[in-house]
């Protein structure tokens, strides 16, 4: 999975980009319900995306861990009944009873890593965004849940947020999911623009490509701002970190329009100077 709301240049962790597992802004409070919470989603996106497993043994696998879901909803966990790693479960169980997380959120990720094992296509807008509901949207809803500041208004603006740098991986990273064999750009968008398969897999980038692009970094972009009201209202250290997650998504868009959208030869990233416009305009 391609993720997003913590992207992965926050953290000193590897792949799993939603979680800010390892920042120093994070009340101390939190680093252990959401380092749990990081082991489920990081280990079945393993489960999901890496090694060379069949597609029958991956869903396998990823229904053990839906199973033990059930059973921390319904009250019958059971670690040694359980088809699922017990040093991952046993705290995740602790978390969600000691929190009051709701179930649905663990149910919606676990239906996107699903998702990834058989899909690798989207036709177009309503699909992926669908797909961002379930693969990056929980993710900020239990935020929420943890940092006490549940409201209709808050889980709007973070759904925007958690969607917004879902997308932003997605357009940075196109070329290393074309060697995944998959394709976040919608179908019927490349169809709009003129685009093809075969223009991705022979990096060609023409007017075609750069007016797609262009649009969808467009999106990207303003569902970001939209959320960013969340993370100047939410106080303290948790805000201050919303804050540069949020600038640091905007800036990888920046970068990726100086590029003129070439993905193919130049992954944009954040460098070291980036950080002090980062935290300049988070505490604007």
């Amino acid at each position: 999975m391609a993720a997003s709301p913590y992207i992965k240049m926050y953290m000193a962790v590897d792949h799993y980009e939603n979680f800010p597992v390892a920042s120093l802004l994070l009340p101390a409070r939190l680093r252990e319900p959401i380092t749990h919470i990081y082991r489920f989603a990081r280990s079945a996106d393993d489960i999901a995306d890496e090694g060379d497993a069949s597609e029958p043994i991956r869903l396998a696998q990823l229904a053990g861990y839906r199973k033990a879901l059930h059973d921390i909803g319904s009250g019958t966990f059971e670690p040694a009944q359980i088809d699922a790693p017990a040093d991952i479960f046993i705290p995740l169980a602790r978390t969600i009873h000691k929190h009051q997380l709701p179930l649905q959120a663990f149910f919606d990720l676990l239906s996107a890593f699903e998702q990834d094992v058989s899909i690798h296509r989207y036709a177009n807008d309503a699909a992926l965004l669908d797909y961002c509901s379930r693969s990056a949207n929980p993710v900020g809803r239990l935020m929420l849940h943890l940092y006490q500041a549940v409201t209709p208004q808050n889980l709007q603006e973070s759904d925007a947020i958690c969607t917004g740098l879902q997308l932003v991986n997605f357009w940075q990273d196109v070329a290393i999911d074309w060697r995944k064999s998959r394709i976040y750009l919608p179908q019927d968008k490349l169809a709009r623009y003129g685009v093809s398969e075969t223009d991705i897999a022979t990096q060609r980038i023409d007017a075609a490509w750069q007016g797609l692009m262009q649009a969808q970094v467009q999106q990207a972009r303003e569902l970001l701002r939209r959320g960013l009201p969340l993370a100047r209202r939410l106080p303290g250290r948790i805000g201050l970190e919303l804050k540069l997650v949020v600038h640091g998504g905007l800036r990888i868009l920046e970068r990726l329009d100086q590029l003129h959208y070439d993905v193919f030869f130049h992954r944009p990233t954040l460098q070291k100077r980036d950080w002090a416009v980062l935290l300049w305009r988070a505490l604007r």
